[in-house]
């Protein structure tokens, strides 16, 4: 058939349009990596096929040949992988995929496209290593891969990209070391590779070659050993941040050199030696920062030719001599921050001319002399810190002048004289903290000026006079702590102004009168401590509108009448010591209805009469009763279903009939039960009236005392089926993950510690059992992601809990104001109308306990050199609280599950929820079962009313220690019934058996320096579980004998190490003392006739 010619032209001119208007190859490959997306693509929405080349769509550049030449989409929400199909895109300069929600590893591919010169793909989720290929890219000037899951090593091929300027590796999961061939980057301006925990090795002294670098950090990493003297090289660099590390040695004087460098940032490392001198070379300095390492020395005079510097913090070191006052030369300074060093000297009084100074910190030295009154001339200052030091003399008046004063800490001093009354005119002042001084005078009228003042604490002084009405003004005080003093006079009616007051403790004064009658509007008051005064009258009822209050301490007073019923309207109260006054009546029932009293309940030494209440038996949490020295009568029967007591005192009263018969009573001293005659022990006759039977009930219990002497291990069986019971209990009732009173929504006050980008509501979407990864008595723990590369840890209180609130806020008051590398760091916390967050860093490796002892947990692969490890930094991380802090910190709960191991294992003690300031008296005694620990782990003292103490610490440690040395639990399924890892470590070598039979058996068959060293160690557990607390080494003296043990098998690589102390080690010696000797230094309890060498009533029942 013919075919019609204007057919055939009109196909051919159709063809020749089709072809004209075909999208080119770059746009296909565009295409075709867009339709492999998932995320909200309306951005790419102009990206149209129909397009002869992609030029004018969005996000993409071309050069005049109409090639694409950079594809920039950042922050946009591809949800997707990056694209490996460009090979059409050879002329692509830029890549640009930051924060657009990628996943997967970086393909190879982009190796291949040679005119690369900005890859960008920060802020996502990519996961796999860096591929070698990219280091093929020869014209590469920006590498930005920050932000991500990278994992592997830096390619050693990274000396290839000799045209890069920018290198940004921050916040992976990189690991190794960094590659020599560093040093071939000439052009290189800044290297950011912190954040990579697993990135380790020493900075290679290459590093210098990088003549043009401008920043290098590398902070957050487990970079070690010295800092290269190469880096003097570095004309150019400006920051050095290479802080909470693994740097060790000095620091390298050629630092001097680098006549550029402002920010020094070297904190949290364990860097010796002294401060530099050449550091006064750098005329740019701003910012020095060594804080938390080990540098001796003084502080070199040369740092005051730094004309720039800003801020100085060598805080918590080991500097010594006095602060030079050439430092003064900087007019610029604002921040010196030194504390927690062994500075002496006095303070220059030259420092009054640096005008621009905001923040002294010289806390915790030896500085003597007085206080300059130069520092009058610092108007900008707005904190001032000089407790723990020598100073004597009085606090000068000039301080007056210094008009934006916000906080002042002059305590723990020798000063004297008054109170400056112009102190008190400083409008900004929220903090004036002058404890233990021996100040003296009067407490000025003018106080009432101080209106922004929220803490005034001046306890243990020389203080006189009354307490002046005006400090009613005070509408923001939230803690007024004026105990230890030589106050007189009456409480003031106006201290009911002080509507924001929570803490009052007005202690050991000689104040008179009767308490306020309008104290009751105080309604915030959660602690009243007015004890060991001379206030008189009856209790008014309107205590009762107290409703927050949870310790209320009034003894040694001269209180008279009843107990208001009213005050079992207090329902939070946790401690009511009302003892020697001389209160009479009877015990209202309503006292037996306080559902939080469970620390202690002291009515001793008064005139009470009256039965016991029936109400007392739903004291069921209750830790100490005594009700010793009053008139009660009638029997104890009530107190049987006290599962909680501790201890208790029923001594001189008129008690009778049989004492309960429980395990609990059957331990009681005969002291704590006397002078109540017609009072019969269990076995008994009762006394018939003519004196014969209670000689013989007398008799009888001398006896019962002794056979309860040598049995004692069936006595805490029973104890121990008791706390058992409890705990398992507790465990029913924390078995459901979900309260109904949980609320998880807005408003929420949210305070943040670091700096991290968090939603609330984020982290609220986390809290599903899904993310569980723990829980305790306080709370459940939580993983949540809170972006594509950084995880926290979450914990939730349980709102039905009574003492979760003072948990949180012990966690909050304890985590807020420390810092310590094994020590879980406090990120935050949050909290609204029921619901209490707290967050931390997430540690990866679980918990100790976990490690030991769980299957599964990879309890095989715990070699002798990561349990040393473990060891060791527990050991430090308890020393520093003990020592370094001021007040000194007691954890009051170390066991194995509360050591978090991070990626290489290293420990950080956690769960803080218990932790006391050693300055808390009250809180220092076994008045807590709750809070005082975990069965299994509590000294003896737990169990006694003896005061709580550093060496209560030392003997849970030690209690952990032998879990690392043995593999057994403190109440192992192997062990005897009841028996307690003490103990059966204790028995097997009285019996002479060979020692290394204790050691687990997955270390056995090591060579023989590590069974030495566990054997030592083994010791020095030993020496901590010691049942006399005064037997027991300091936490100072255990991390210096397991040092000294590792020193004695050092090898040569170790020689850098620097040298142990031995001044620390006071009378004990790991080297010279094996474990069957240290037997003979463990001493017996104290406590009771009842209270053997064994440790066998303190089990472990609660993994928390």
């Amino acid at each position: 058939m013919p075919v019609n010619p204007w057919t055939l032209l009109f196909f051919a001119f159709s063809m020749l349009l089709i072809t004209a208007s075909a999208l080119n190859p770059q746009g296909e490959a565009l295409l075709s990596w867009k339709r492999s997306l998932n995320g909200s693509l309306e951005a790419l929405s102009n990206w149209d096929p129909t397009d002869e080349n992609p030029c004018g769509w969005f996000g993409i550049f071309c050069n005049s040949n109409q090639e694409v030449e950079e594809l920039n989409l950042r922050d946009v929400d591809l949800l997707g992988t990056v694209p490996s199909n460009f090979s059409s895109l050879s002329s692509l300069k830029k890549l640009a995929l930051s924060g657009t929600n990628l996943t997967g590893s970086i393909p190879k591919e982009l190796g291949a496209l040679r005119e690369l010169t900005h890859l960008v793909l920060s802020d996502n989720a990519l996961s796999g290593e860096i591929p070698s290929e990219i280091c093929n890219l020869l014209k590469l000037e920006v590498l930005h891969i920050a932000s991500n899951r990278l994992e592997g090593s830096i390619p050693v091929q990274i000396g290839n990209l000799t045209s890069l300027k920018w290198l940004f590796l921050y916040d992976n999961k990189l690991s190794g070391g960094i590659p020599s061939t560093i040093g071939k980057l000439n052009k290189l301006e800044v290297m950011r590779a912190g954040g990579n925990q697993n990135l380790e090795g020493p900075l290679p002294q290459e590093i210098g070659n990088c003549t043009n670098l401008v920043t290098l950090g590398l902070a957050e990493t487990s970079i070690s050993g010295f800092l290269p003297p190469s880096l003097g090289l570095l004309k150019k660099l400006e920051t050095l941040g290479i802080y909470t590390a693994l740097l060790s040695g000095q620091i390298p004087p050629e630092l001097g050199d680098c006549t550029s460098l402002k920010y020094l940032y070297l904190y949290e490392n364990s860097l010796t030696g002294s401060i530099p001198r050449k550091l006064g070379n750098l005329k740019h300095l701003q910012n020095l920062l060594l804080w938390q390492n080990n540098l001796v020395g003084t502080i070199p005079p040369e740092l005051g030719n730094c004309p720039e510097l800003v801020l100085i913090d060598c805080s918590m070191n080991s500097l010594t001599g006095t602060i030079p006052r050439t430092l003064w030369n900087s007019t610029s300074l604002q921040e010196l921050q030194l504390s927690m060093n062994q500075i002496s000297g006095e303070i220059p009084s030259n420092m009054g001319n640096c005008a621009s100074l905001t923040l002294i910190e010289l806390d915790n030295n030896q500085i003597t002399g007085s206080i300059p009154s130069e520092l009058g001339n610092l108007r900008n200052l707005t904190l001032l810190f000089l407790w723990q030091n020598k100073l004597e003399g009085n606090i000068p008046s000039s301080l007056s002048l210094c008009i934006n004063l916000q906080a002042i800490d002059l305590s723990q001093n020798a000063l004297t004289g008054p109170i400056p009354i112009g102190i008190f005119e400083l409008p900004k002042l929220t903090k004036l903290l002058l404890l233990s001084n021996n100040l003296s005078s009067e407490i000025p009228p003018e106080i009432g000026k101080s209106l922004s003042l929220i803490r005034f604490r001046a306890s243990n002084n020389k203080l006189t006079g009354s307490i002046p009405p005006e400090i009613g003004k005070l509408r923001n005080l939230d803690f007024l702590d004026l105990g230890s003093n030589r106050l007189a006079g009456a409480i003031p009616a106006e201290i009911s102004g002080c509507r924001n007051l929570t803490f009052l403790d007005l202690h050991s004064n000689s104040i008179a009168g009767n308490l306020p009658e309008n104290l009751n509007q105080l309604v915030s008051l959660q602690f009243v401590d007015v004890s060991d005064n001379l206030i008189v009258g009856t209790l008014n009822p309107s205590l009762g509108y107290l409703t927050s209050l949870t310790k209320l301490v009034l003894r040694k007073n001269r209180f008279s009448g009843p107990i208001p019923p009213e005050i079992g309207s207090c329902w939070k109260l946790q401690l009511l010591d009302l003892s020697s006054n001389d209160l009479s009546g009877e015990i209202p029932a309503s006292v037996g209805k306080i559902p939080a009293l469970e620390i202690a309940l002291n009515l001793s030494w008064n005139r009470l009469s009256g039965d016991i209440p029936a109400e007392f038996k739903a004291l069921d949490k209750l830790g100490v009763l005594d009700l010793s020295h009053n008139q009660l009568s009638g029997d104890l029967k009530y107190l049987a279903e006290l599962q909680n007591l501790v201890a208790l005192n029923v001594s001189h009263n008129n008690f009778s009939g049989r004492v309960p018969e429980t395990a609990f009573f059957s331990k009681l001293p005969l002291s704590v039960l006397d002078g109540n005659p017609d009072l019969c022990l269990s076995g008994d006759r009762c006394a018939d009236g003519n004196g014969s039977s209670a000689k013989n009930s007398v008799a009888a219990r001398v006896a019962m005392a002794v056979l309860l002497c040598v049995a004692c291990a069936l006595l805490f069986t029973a104890l121990y089926i008791i706390i058992r019971g409890q705990i398992r209990a507790r465990g029913t009732r924390d078995g459901d993950l979900e309260e109904d009173d949980v609320v998880l929504g807005p408003p929420w006050e949210v305070t943040l510690y670091q700096k991290i980008e968090l939603s609330i509501d984020d982290v609220a979407k986390c809290l599903t059992a899904g993310n569980m990864i723990g829980r305790g008595r306080s709370g459940v723990v939580y993983r949540a992601d809170i972006s594509s590369r950084i995880a926290i840890a979450v914990k939730r209180f349980r709102s039905s809990e009574k003492f979760s609130a003072s948990s949180f806020s012990s966690e909050i008051a304890t985590l807020a104001r420390i810092r310590h590398r094994n020590i879980v760091r406090l990120l935050g916390w949050a909290a609204n109308r029921k619901t209490k967050l707290l967050f931390y860093d997430y540690l990866p490796n679980g918990t100790l306990g976990e490690l030991l002892h769980e299957s599964g947990a990879g309890g095989v692969l715990v070699e002798w050199e990561t349990r040393f490890k473990i060891a060791l930094g527990v050991a430090e991380g308890l020393a520093y609280l003990h020592y370094d802090c001021v007040p000194a910190i007691l954890h009051r709960d170390v066991k194995a599950h509360n050591i978090l191991l991070g990626d290489r294992y290293e420990p950080c003690l956690a769960d803080f929820g218990l932790a006391r300031l050693v300055e808390d008296e009250y809180d220092l005694f076994s008045a807590d079962p709750q809070f005082a620990g975990s069965y299994g782990y509590m000294a003896p003292e737990y169990a006694c009313m003896i005061k709580i103490t550093e060496k209560s610490d030392v003997y849970s440690y030690g209690v952990v220690l032998l879990e690392i040395i043995t593999g057994k639990k403190p109440i192992d399924p192997s062990f005897l019934e009841n028996q307690h890892v003490i103990q059966w470590v204790r028995d097997h070598l009285k019996s002479k058996k060979d020692p290394v039979d204790i050691i687990d058996p997955k270390l056995q068959g090591h060579p023989d320096t590590q069974i030495q060293e566990m054997l030592q160690s083994l010791g020095i557990a030993l020496l901590c579980t010691s049942n006399r607390a005064e037997d027991r080494p300091t936490m100072k003296d255990v991390v210096a004998l397991l040092k000294e043990v590792r020193h004695e098998h050092a090898v040569g690589s170790d020689a850098h190490k620097p040298p142990t102390k031995s001044t620390e080690t006071q009378s004990y010696s790991s080297s010279s003392v094996t474990p069957a000797q240290l037997l003979l230094l463990q001493g017996s309890s104290n406590c009771s006739p009842f209270h053997s060498s064994s440790s066998a009533s303190y089990h472990s029942g609660n993994n928390n």
